[in-house]
């Protein structure tokens, strides 16, 4: 127990955030900075396909199968395995190359980036994958056509307008 500023005795409470302390603002900086560098969200993917922005390729990386299932329109589709075989012939090495798989839980988009960087490619990853751009709402393609799920609002916006973050 320590004694507080009127005297009385609290009990020290221990922090979990705390118990490192938080890096100095300078190396934060260059923390996020080069996060930023290596990843983009679902929501600022959408935005630049949706605008056309030049420069920038999805690509989907996983199998025939999932493709089929749903993936973000206008990707590419070069499942992992046949990135060093298919990109040189699909894309031009001077746009950015933003890859996704399925979702959090899965790091097929981190082992495609490994292999887009190793060929020499400005890269990305997509956080959130295929799982996310389907829960907030945006369509995607399917074997059968488009499709749309409701957006969910545990992670955008009920009205479908970007959260502004």
């Amino acid at each position: 127990m320590s004694a507080t500023a009127t005297g009385t005795a609290s009990a020290e409470i221990a922090s979990a955030v705390l118990s490192v302390p938080a890096a100095a603002p300078a190396e934060a900086a260059a923390h996020y900075a080069a996060r930023l560098a290596f990843e983009a969200d679902v929501s600022d993917v959408h935005a630049d396909l949706a605008s056309g922005v030049p420069g920038v390729v999805v690509v989907d990386t996983r199998s025939q199968v999932a493709w089929d299932q749903g993936h973000l329109p206008g990707a590419l589709h070069i499942p992992t395995a046949r990135i060093a075989e298919l990109a040189p012939q699909l894309i031009d090495p001077t746009r950015t190359v933003v890859t996704y798989c399925w979702g959090p839980g899965c790091n097929g988009a981190t082992r495609a980036a490994l292999a887009f960087a190793r060929l020499g490619y400005p890269v990305k990853e997509m956080l959130g994958g295929f799982e996310y751009w389907a829960r907030e709402g945006f369509a995607y393609e399917t074997a059968t056509g488009t499709d749309q799920r409701p957006v969910d609002d545990l992670t955008a916006p009920r009205s479908g307008i970007s959260c502004a973050c």
